[in-house]
């Protein structure tokens, strides 16, 4: 079977209810490629259809009666399952928003060193949030 406007082409066997494009095998409903066969070789395309999708089928699952649910003032009170929310999932408001993308070796600057602080030298904070900082703040305005 080729499909006429790209050309590709597909193997239909029809005995064992396969198609290369695969919407036969896994939705059981007759894709395009097989109702082209069917026609081509004039075979009837329902055989191919699984019973599932038929429209008897169909009227005999709608032919069961649905009891009408009445009232709503009528129904029984639910007190049925109480949700209990996982904290670990719950976000946080305050402060910037934690990294979630994944490294790779395109973000040189965050792999090579981590920060520094230029006041003491020690890592993993900036002068900004040194803690020599305050004593250094506070002798310059006592001076």
């Amino acid at each position: 079977m080729r499909e006429m406007p790209s050309g590709l082409e597909y193997a239909v066997d029809l005995r064992r209810q396969r198609c290369d494009c695969g919407e036969f095998q896994v939705d059981r409903i007759a894709c395009r490629h097989v109702f082209a066969c069917c026609a081509n070789q004039r075979l009837d395309w329902q055989v191919y259809v699984h019973d599932v999708c038929k429209m008897d089928q169909v009227r005999r699952v709608c032919r069961a009666r649905f009891r009408p649910l009445g009232n709503p003032t009528t129904w029984l009170a639910n007190n049925g399952p109480r949700f209990i929310l996982n904290p670990y999932l719950r976000r946080v408001t305050k402060g910037r928003p934690r990294m979630t993308r994944f490294l790779n070796e395109m973000n040189t600057r965050m792999l090579r060193h981590p920060r520094r602080c230029r006041l003491c030298g020690a890592e993993r904070h900036n002068r900004s949030r040194c803690h020599q900082s305050a004593g250094a703040n506070a002798d310059r305005d006592a001076q």
